[in-house]
């Protein structure tokens, strides 16, 4: 250890000659102390509500989506599905149909979402943990059902074991419209409900219905077009490589995308609302380091005879000033270790015990505490904050000494 460094610890641990001064620095470092934990303990939320929505997402949404570069269809789906299942990697691949439609029951009329999908489409994602009434079923050997979502029972007042058929609507996509007929300008079908779904994500659970692949079919007029083709990976297989495969495979002409560039928008948000809260805090750190500024003003100040002493013994104006600007690093290290501990052990204590609640009615919600986790990129950042902080402190500190040690000398 240096003798700088040395000076600087002692001073930094020793009890100074003016109880204010002792207060203050203490004040410096719980203020970087508590601003280097809220960084942790704010971006450790963040990310865990990005999970939580992420994961939300991921049960619905196909492990690798294709769809068409230029225009809303793949022409001819099945010869894309037979490249895909080349592909290392790639366990199953299926055509899936989505447009809108309008849908009746009763009295009750909304604009809906169709999605065509395979009658096994459960076994593909998660559906199966997200029915609320009723069951996963779009065929059986009478009748053909759909799935629908919260929000268009709710609209459309229907329940899977009501005997009525939802009558659902598309426009002709093909041919001319005869004005003295208006409803032969669109393709009608009706179905029963076999089951309600919740994801608790507006997105899906306001107008998504869920229908058998031939009615889409038949509804939207296609024959071999599909607007999308969703991939489901075998055990085991890499995401990227399979993603890769899939590229060179059908090239420029279709986009390949996982899960997080589907949902893109939804993360690009979550992000978006992290750094910012990211940024304010670091602002309040920077603040906080003011504290630390003054400290080393009142500790130069009270350390005249020991500066004099220390020119005495032939120390020059450099050794002097690292002793203070050293002694800046180490209120801002020390406040920043600490911080960082302090911020683990409360995120560790929120996701073993929950201790911070959401406000709300518990029934109506996903879950009932912040969720958390802790990404050591954060940690790192934080760190890299604190220590640019600590910079700028250090810099400001040389300043003051300089000016002092002249003062001193004159």
């Amino acid at each position: 250890m240096s003798l700088p460094l040395k000076i600087a610890w002692r001073y930094l641990v020793s009890k100074k000659g003016h109880q204010a001064v002792n207060i203050i620095s203490i004040v410096a470092v719980c203020g970087v102390v508590v601003a280097t934990a809220a960084l942790i303990c704010v971006l450790s939320v963040f990310n865990g509500f990005r999970g939580l929505i992420m994961g939300k997402l991921a049960m619905l949404d196909p492990q690798v989506a294709i769809t068409a570069t230029l225009g809303k269809t793949i022409n001819d789906a099945d010869s894309i599905i037979n490249a895909v299942s080349t592909v290392p990697g790639v366990g199953r691949a299926v055509p899936v149909i989505e447009d809108q439609a309008l849908a009746i029951y009763a009295q009750n009329q909304m604009p809906v979402r169709l999605k065509g999908v395979p009658d096994d489409y459960n076994t593909m994602n998660d559906m199966d943990s997200i029915i609320v009434d009723g069951e996963w079923k779009l065929r059986d050997q009478v009748s053909r059902y759909i799935v629908i979502g919260a929000g268009p029972a709710v609209r459309l007042m229907v329940r899977p074991e009501f005997l009525g058929m939802v009558h659902l609507y598309a426009p002709q996509r093909q041919g001319h419209v005869n004005m003295a007929n208006p409803m032969g300008a669109f393709r009608q079908d009706s179905l029963f409900v076999s089951g309600i779904f919740q994801l608790q994500q507006n997105s899906y659970d306001a107008d998504l219905i869920y229908v058998p692949l031939d009615v889409a079919k038949e509804l939207f007029d296609y024959e071999t077009e599909a607007t999308q083709v969703e991939v489901q990976l075998a055990p085991g297989a890499s995401e990227q490589q399979v993603m890769q495969g899939i590229s060179q495979v059908l090239g420029s002409s279709y986009q390949v995308k996982n899960r997080l560039m589907q949902q893109r928008e939804a993360y690009r948000l979550v992000n978006i609302e992290k750094w910012m809260a990211f940024l304010l805090l670091a602002f309040i750190l920077v603040i906080a380091t003011f504290n630390v500024i003054s400290t080393l003003s009142l500790l130069i100040i009270e350390k005249d005879d020991s500066i004099a002493t220390l020119q005495a013994l032939g120390a020059n104006d450099r050794q002097i000033s690292r002793i203070f600007v050293m002694q800046g690093w180490l209120i801002t290290l020390a406040g920043a270790i600490t911080g960082v501990i302090i911020g683990l052990i409360l995120c560790l204590c929120q996701q073993q015990f929950g201790w911070l609640r959401l406000s709300g009615d518990p029934a109506n919600m996903i879950i009932n505490a912040y969720p958390v986790a802790v990404q050591w990129t954060d940690v790192l950042v934080t760190f890299a904050l604190v220590a640019a902080v600590g910079l700028l402190t250090s810099m400001v500190t040389a300043l003051i000494m300089r000016h002092r040690l002249k003062s001193v000398r004159s």
